[in-house]
Order: C-alpha cells, then structure tokens, then sequence
C-alpha cells in the first residue's frame, strides 16, 4: 500500500477534533470498511508518520484510542493487527459514527432494530408505571414537533430521536434511559433514512402510531405501550429496508 506523504486525516480535518482523535477516526474508518482487514497487520510507525504528518506521541496516542475500542492489538516484535469484528464496540459512540459515515447498510440497520426490539417496548411498558405528568408533557411536545415537520427530514428525525429518549426517561430505569443517547448517532441517521415526511399518508400514519405510544403510556397500560412501541419499530424498519433496497432497472422490450 502506498503511503501518503501529507497529512491525510481520511476527510477534512474537524477542528473540535485533537490531532490524535483525528488520526484515530482515520485509520478506524479504514478498519471498518475493509481497507484494513481484520487479521491485517497495520502499516509500520515510519509508514503511519509518514502519512499522517504527525508525532510518534500523537501517532501512539491514537493508537491507544483504537486499542481501547477494540479495533486494534498491538504485540511485541509483530506488530499492530487489526482484531476480528467480534471485538469491536459497536455502543462506542465514536465506531458508530465512523460507521454511520460510511452508510448504513441493510445489516446494521436490522441489527439497530434488534436491539431496539429488545429494549424499547420494555422501556414503554417501565414508563406506564413511571411517568409522571412532566414525561407526558414532553412526549406530546415531541408529538407536535413531529406532526409539524412536513418538510423536514431533519426535523423529524431529530423530534423522533427526543421522542425515544423521553421514553427511555420516563421509564425511571438508568439503563434503559441511557441506551438511545448511546446509539444516538445510529438512531438519528436510520430515522433520517426512513423519514416518512415525503409520503403525507406515511407522516400521518407514523404520527399516530407516536401518539398511541404516548396515550397508552398516560393510561397505565404496560402491555398496550409496549406492543404499540413494537409496531412503530417494525414500521420504521420496513421503511428502512425498502429505503435500502436497491432500485430495479427498467427493461426495454
């Protein structure tokens, strides 16, 4: 592999980034989409200097960021090799955005909605028991941010996020409150993905499935929130999926 001689920190340079989270973001692209393969042995300090522009501390610097992640392994007199992907974190906020950057393919996106599956509806039925009327508020407010995003897919992408986070508060479980601020970066950019603001029929449908979420929480009816939540998941991976799918050519006879 030829090595660049200017700095090359994979995209433009964030200016909020150190030289050595920089680095580090770089080089885990590359090991995430497959430049550098799993078993691969990384290219030397000389190279890895070389290319980057920087110090060996910066260089080492980031390298402890990616061993920490579990991307990387570095061993004495073999050198640094990139880990099999059974070791990566995927909940590190930072390999979820390099991997949101990348694209989020049709794997990743079933895999966020299992996890999801597996906690959310849990979170909503915690939060029937638990809300109070503070959390009913800010779950309709997110409600009416949702319902005015017509245009928007940012906006409601960002509405949707909130919605799911307030959930995962009003259910008074730690855990549960943290794991969409953990995924966050996945969640905003799937919601992105499938937003149904283009389709006003979709936007309507996924309002309403919002606000049964949020009417079956106010009721106390665990059971009813949660299957509620469940449907909005599968709704929205269904867009997701059909988002994703790629486009068949139109033949001519």
């Amino acid at each position: 592999m030829t090595m660049q001689s200017r700095p090359d920190f994979g995209r433009v340079a964030d200016a909020t980034l150190s030289n050595a989270d920089q680095v580090a973001r770089s080089i885990g692209s590359d090991i995430l989409s497959g430049v550098f393969a799993p078993g691969s042995k990384l290219p030397s300090e000389a190279e890895m200097l070389a290319r980057f522009g920087v110090s060996r501390t910066v260089l080492r610097e980031a390298f402890k960021t990616l061993t920490a992640k579990g991307l990387i392994v570095a061993r004495t007199r073999v050198g640094t090799t990139v880990l099999d992907s059974v070791h990566w974190n995927f909940f590190d906020a930072d390999i979820l955005a390099w991997k949101v950057a990348q694209g989020l393919d049709v794997d990743f996106i079933r895999d966020v909605a299992a996890i999801r599956m597996a906690i959310e509806p849990a979170a909503a039925a915690a939060a029937a028991e638990q809300a109070t009327p503070e959390d009913i508020a800010i779950l309709r407010g997110c409600l009416s941010r949702m319902a005015e995003a017509t245009s928007s897919a940012s906006d409601f992408a960002h509405a949707d996020l909130d919605f799911h986070k307030a959930v995962g508060y009003a259910s008074g479980n730690v855990l549960m409150r943290s794991l969409a601020a953990v995924i966050e970066t996945a969640l905003l950019a799937s919601f992105r993905l499938s937003s149904p603001v283009r389709e006003a029929e979709v936007h309507e449908e996924s309002v309403q499935g919002h606000t049964r979420i949020v009417d079956l929480i106010e009721a106390g009816d665990g059971a009813g929130a949660a299957q509620a939540m469940r449907a909005i998941i599968t709704h929205g991976l269904d867009r997701l999926e059909r988002a994703s799918a790629p486009r068949k050519r139109k033949t001519t006879k």
